[in-house]
């Protein structure tokens, strides 16, 4: 069900199985939020996280014990998974020896001689190698040449780094120029989309709670994304990570970039509205949240616009007073009592879901 839209095209990249750049979908990333060394808990979460579509996940390395944890996560996982490695290039070197896809440095916070020694451990054992410049380290010198964390500074930031890996012979590599400025961020990505073609990881960083992360990210990667520009996004949410799966998924279907998951289209209810539509909405997304399969479904109102929407919709309901018609591929199927909708339309969703397997 992929249909990629025209993006430009970059170096691939490969974190075991899944591949980043080159002809490869959008890949949706995101990060977990437990104490590392904690291996029970970050497995679950792994585990969460893969069942609501994540690709890649990235962990927090912050020490020895951490890393060593890794080893033991790995057993437990069948995703790829990124250590993220501020200050001590050893957590760095550690990561990579416990066997891990990728790491990502900073490269204003480890010093050019010690990662000389993770790049050629990295190159040694083939683990993608993200330089991940973000506003909030960007180098000191960089921040007084353009007086701030400027959109050319976190570019100038990942140019020089990239080159640095590149002349110690490494060349599985991944970019990324975060900030929590919406435009900032967009700027610096399509500059660096201009200077490079290596594959670029996009997000909005430190975007907030789930409604703030989602608008930001929602107009920041879906900015790029339209013009092209980024091979893998991670949504960046305060709170539960499993969150930020939807929201990534839902930016690419809104684009037509891919289309994983439910699209459910919902009137926004008017005074025509003589259903609980809140509620139904609410109850059917929390039954279809994680479904990988692609729907259109639309949960309309009233009989005066639905069915002309629903129509539009793979499944449907458009709502009456205490009743409502379901409606499939456009065609009327039953009239159907309220406290039955969202029963008969799971059942009709899982018969679809089951059919298209089926062939």
């Amino acid at each position: 069900m992929e249909n990629p839209t025209q993006r430009k095209k970059t170096k691939p990249v490969f974190f075991g199985g899944v591949q980043v750049g080159g002809d490869a979908p959008v890949v949706v990333q995101s990060m977990t939020c437990t104490d590392t060394r904690n291996v029970a808990a970050t497995v679950v979460q792994i585990k969460q996280l893969k069942e609501a579509g994540c690709e890649i996940v990235r962990v927090a390395v912050p020490d020895e014990d951490a890393a060593r944890a890794l080893s033991e996560i790995k057993t437990h996982i069948d995703i790829p998974i990124i250590a993220d490695i501020h200050f001590n290039y050893r957590l760095a070197l550690d990561a990579i020896m416990y066997g891990v896809e990728g790491i990502r440095v900073n490269p204003g916070n480890i010093a050019r001689e010690k990662m000389l020694e993770v790049v050629a451990a990295a190159k040694a054992h083939g683990t993608v190698i993200r330089i991940g410049v973000n506003a909030g380290s960007l180098e000191k010198d960089l921040l007084k040449k353009y007086g701030g964390p400027t959109a050319s500074a976190l570019v100038e930031s990942a140019i020089n780094s990239l080159a640095f890996v590149q002349d110690a012979g490494h060349e599985a590599i991944k970019l990324s120029v975060k900030s929590s400025d919406v435009s900032t961020m967009v700027e610096a990505y399509r500059e660096l989309s201009r200077k490079t073609d290596y594959p670029l990881h996009v997000g909005v960083t430190e975007a907030g709670s789930i409604l703030n992360a989602a608008i930001k990210s929602s107009i920041g990667i879906g900015i790029l994304l339209y013009e092209g520009i980024g091979d893998t996004i991670r949504v960046s949410i305060t709170g539960d990570p499993v969150s930020e799966i939807g929201v990534a998924f839902g930016i690419l279907r809104a684009l037509g970039i891919r289309k994983v998951g439910p699209d459910i289209i919902a009137c926004p209810t008017c005074g025509r509205c003589e259903i609980d539509l809140f509620a139904l909405t609410r109850e059917v997304e929390e039954k279809v949240a994680g479904m990988k399969e692609y729907l259109k479904i639309a949960l309309m109102g009233c009989v005066v616009n639905g069915p002309g929407e629903a129509a539009e919709a793979d499944v449907g309901i458009a709502g009456g007073r205490g009743y409502g018609l379901l409606f499939k591929k456009g065609q009327v199927i039953k009239k159907v009592k309220e406290e039955e909708f969202t029963q008969t339309l799971l059942h009709e969703i899982h018969s679809m879901v089951a059919e298209r397997k089926g062939k």
